[in-house]
C-alpha cells in the first residue's frame, strides 16, 4: 500500500502525526466543552485538523485510484467509512481512525526499514572509488572506469572495489559484508579477493579481472534488490483476496445501511448508516496486506544478515515446505581440497610419468582434482606441449601431451574408451586412471576432506523433520558409500553424470507423497551442478560467492562454504511462514467476531478502530520478529588472528 510512503519529507510527516494524537487526545477530553461553542466551530477546528493531518495521504490516495480505476481498496473504505462519520457528525471516531491508522502505518514503516537493514548495509558497501595505478601513479576513479586487466592500490582500512588477483601484498581482508562470519580471511600473492571485502592492515596491489558491473557486490545487490519482486503463494492468495474481498465489504456495508430501514418499521437510518461504517472499519484488510508481505519482507533480512541470499518469498516457502535434501560431494559435504597420497604405476610406468602426464592433460582443467595432480607435480608445464584439450563431463580429460594421447578419468572413461585397466579397491580417497597412447599407466589415489559441520548439519536437518538426505555425486560407488555412512545419509546414488542429477531429482520429486506441500532441494557448489540446481524445487548454491554459475542457478546462496547455513535458512523460513499463519488468523479471527459485533450494533467506531488499526499494529509488530528468529547456533570456528602473519 502506498499511502503511506513518502520519499521526502518523512520528519514532518512524523510531527504531523504527533500533532494530530495531540489534537485528537484534547477533542476527546473537552469534547462538551468544544461541542459549547458557537456552532461547535472549536470541536470542528480541532478534531478536523487531527483527522486531515493524519489522514490526508489516505485520501489524496483514495481520490487519485479513483481516477486511475482502483476505486474498491482500503484506502477507499479507510476514505468513505470516516467521511460518513463526520457526516452524522461523530467526529473523534473519524479523527481516531486516521490517526491510530497513521500511527499504525508509522510502525509499519520502522519495521520495512528494519528488515531493509541488512540489505542497506549492502548497499553501502558499494564503493565509492578505486585507487587506480597508472604510470607510476595513484589516481582516484570511479569504480566503473578500471577496465579488466588494470592495476589498483587497496589501502588498510579501505573496500575492495573490484574483483581481482592479489599481485603484491599481504594482508587480512573481513569478508563478513559479503558472508555474514565475522572471521578474518587471509590474503597473499596469487589469491583471488572480491569488491565487498574490506582490508585489513596490509598494503594490496590487484590486478582487475572483471568489470564493476559483472563483480561479486554488484551481482549481489542486483539479486537482492529484485528479490522482493518474487512473491509467495500465500503472498500472492492475499494479494487477490483482498482485491475480490473490498468489493464484497462495500456492497455489504450498503445493504446493512439502507435495507434494514426499508423493511423494518422501528429502524433509523441513522443508526444503520453508522452500523455500515462500522462495518467498513471493521472490514479495511489493513492487517493481512500490510502483515504478510512484511513477514516475508523481515524474513529475506534475517537470512541476508546471517549470509543467505534467498531470492524471493516463494523460496522462502518453499524451504520452509523441504522434504528431501539432495546433495553434491564434492565441494560441498567435502572441502573440495585434495591432495596426491599414492601413484600406482602399471605396465612398466614409473610414478614420475604417471604424474606428469595426468599434470599436464589437466593443465586447463580447473576441477579441484586437477589443482591437486598439479600441485603435486610441482613443476613447470609446457603449455607449447597441450594440444587437443578436451574436457569430458562426469568422465575426464583427453589431451595430447608431446604428441601422446592422453587421457585422465574414472573408470567409465576408460570403459568408454576400451581400455583393460584394474580396478581400484580404495578405502579412502578418489582414485583417478592414466592412460598413455592405449596403454593403462596406472591410478592416482586422491584424498578429501568432510567438512567438520557436514555430520552435524544432516543431523539438525533431521532433527528438523525433513524426510530423507541423499547423496548425489559423479564419484566412485566406494567413495559415495564411504561418505554417506560417516555422514549417516539416508542413501546415495554415484557415478552420475550432470544429466544423471537432474533425472534422480525428478524421480525423487515424482515419488513424493504429497508433491504440492512437499519440496526438494539440491545442494550443490554452483559450478558443475547449475541443471540440477535449475531442475530442484529448491536451488540451493553452497559458497557461491564468487561463482557465476551459482549466483544465477541457484535459488537460495549460502555465502558460505558451510552446510550448516542450510539449516539455518530452514530455521528461519519456518519460522516466517509461522509467523505469516499466526498474522492470518488473528486478523481474521477478530474482524469476524467484531463485524458480528458491528451488524448487530454492539460495536462501535471504537471497537472497528481496534478491530483495523489495533489488530494491524500487533501484526505488524508479530511480523518484525521473523528479522530475528532464534536459529540453532552454529558450529563454532576457528578464527585467524590478525596481528601477524
Amino acid at each position: 500500500m502506498d499511502c503511506c510512503t513518502c520519499p521526502n519529507g518523512k520528519g514532518l510527516s512524523n510531527a504531523f502525526i504527533v500533532i494530530s494524537g495531540i489534537l485528537l487526545a484534547i477533542g476527546i477530553i473537552f469534547n462538551e466543552p468544544l461541542k459549547r461553542t458557537p456552532y461547535s466551530v472549536a470541536e470542528y477546528l480541532v478534531l478536523l485538523s487531527a483527522y486531515f493531518l493524519s489522514g490526508w495521504k489516505v485520501l489524496k490516495s483514495a481520490f487519485k485510484n479513483l481516477f486511475r480505476g482502483r476505486v474498491l481498496d482500503e484506502n477507499f473504505l479507510m476514505t468513505v467509512s470516516t467521511l460518513g462519520a463526520l457526516a452524522i457528525r461523530q467526529l473523534p471516531e473519524a479523527a481516531a481512525v486516521m490517526t491510530f491508522y497513521a500511527i499504525g502505518e508509522y510502525f509499519k514503516e520502522r519495521a520495512v526499514n528494519r528488515s531493509r537493514r541488512s540489505i542497506a548495509a549492502l548497499l553501502d558497501l558499494r564503493p565509492d572509488y578505486a585507487n587506480l595505478k597508472l604510470d607510476g601513479e595513484i589516481k582516484k576513479v570511479r569504480p566503473e572506469e578500471v577496465e579488466v586487466g588494470q592495476l589498483i592500490v587497496v589501502k588498510p582500512g579501505e573496500k575492495v572495489p573490484l574483483d581481482g588477483e592479489v599481485v603484491e601484498g599481504i594482508s587480512f581482508v573481513d569478508t563478513s559484508p559479503l558472508t555474514g562470519e565475522p572471521v578474518p580471511r587471509k590474503i597473499k600473492k596469487g589469491d583471488q579477493i572480491l569488491a565487498g571485502m574490506i582490508n585489513g592492515q596490509g598494503f594490496l596491489i590487484i590486478k582487475v579481472t572483471k568489470p564493476f558491473e559483472q563483480s561479486s557486490i554488484a551481482r549481489i545487490l542486483e539479486l537482492v534488490q529484485k528479490a522482493a519482486e518474487n512473491k509467495a503463494p500465500t503472498e500472492q492468495i492475499i494479494t487477490t483476496f483482498s482485491r475480490y474481498y473490498t468489493p464484497v465489504v462495500v456492497f455489504g456495508a450498503l445493504i446493512v445501511a439502507f435495507l434494514p430501514p426499508l423493511i423494518l418499521p422501528e429502524a433509523s437510518l441513522k443508526e444503520w448508516v453508522y452500523r455500515a461504517l462500522v462495518l467498513l472499519v471493521i472490514s479495511c484488510p489493513c492487517a493481512l496486506v500490510v502483515s504478510v508481505p512484511l513477514s516475508y519482507a523481515c524474513g529475506l533480512g534475517g537470512a541476508s544478515r546471517r549470509g543467505i541470499l534467498v531470492k524471493g518469498a516463494s523460496f522462502l516457502e518453499a524451504l520452509a515446505h523441504l522434504h528431501t535434501v539432495a546433495f553434491d560431494k564434492t565441494g560441498t559435504l567435502t572441502r573440495g581440497v585434495f591432495r596426491v597420497t599414492k601413484v600406482v604405476p602399471y605396465n612398466g610406468f614409473r610414478e614420475e610419468e604417471v604424474l606428469a602426464a595426468a599434470a599436464s592433460a589437466e593443465v586447463y582443467s580447473t576441477h579441484p582434482i586437477a589443482h591437486s595432480i598439479r600441485a603435486s607435480y610441482g613443476k613447470e608445464i609446457p603449455l607449447k606441449e597441450i594440444k587437443d584439450f578436451q574436457e569430458i563431463p562426469g568422465l575426464g580429460i583427453s589431451a595430447v601431451v608431446e604428441g601422446k594421447r592422453v587421457l585422465v578419468g574414472n573408470d567409465r572413461l576408460l570403459h568408454k574408451e576400451g581400455i583393460p585397466h584394474e580396478i581400484c579397491n580404495i578405502e579412502e580417497g578418489t582414485g583417478v586412471h592414466v592412460v598413455l597412447d592405449g596403454i593403462y599407466a596406472g591410478y592416482i589415489i586422491i584424498s578429501d576432506e568432510i567438512r567438520p559441520d557436514a555430520k552435524e548439519a544432516i543431523l539438525k536437518l533431521k532433527e528438523l523433520g525433513i524426510q530423507k538426505t541423499i547423496l548425489l555425486t559423479g564419484d566412485q560407488e566406494y567413495e559415495a558409500r564411504l561418505v554417506a555412512q560417516k555422514l549417516g545419509l539416508d542413501a546415495y546414488f554415484a557415478e552420475l553424470l550432470p544429466e544423471g542429477k537432474v533425472k534422480k531429482v525428478e524421480e525423487i520429486q515424482a515419488a513424493l507423497p504429497n508433491r504440492h506441500n512437499q519440496k526438494v532441494a539440491f545442494v550443490g557448489d554452483g559450478l558443475n551442478d547449475a541443471p540440477v540446481i535449475m531442475r530442484s524445487d529448491v536451488g540451493v548454491a553452497m559458497g557461491g560467492l564468487g561463482s557465476d554459475a551459482a549466483l544465477q542457478a541457484a535459488d537460495v546462496v549460502l555465502m558460505e562454504d558451510t552446510p550448516y547455513k542450510l539449516v539455518t535458512a530452514v530455521t528461519i523460513a519456518r519460522g516466517t511462514i509461522r509467523i505469516v499463519k499466526q498474522n492470518i488468523i488473528l486478523a481474521l479471527s477478530i474482524k469476524a467476531l467484531f463485524f458480528v459485533l458491528g451488524t448487530m450494533g454492539v460495536a462501535t467506531i471504537w471497537e472497528a478502530v481496534f478491530a483495523d488499526v489495533g489488530v494491524a499494529l500487533v501484526a505488524i509488530l508479530n511480523a518484525t520478529r521473523a528479522f530475528n528468529l532464534p536459529t540453532a547456533r552454529e558450529p563454532k570456528k576457528t578464527k585467524m588472528l590478525t596481528g601477524t602473519w
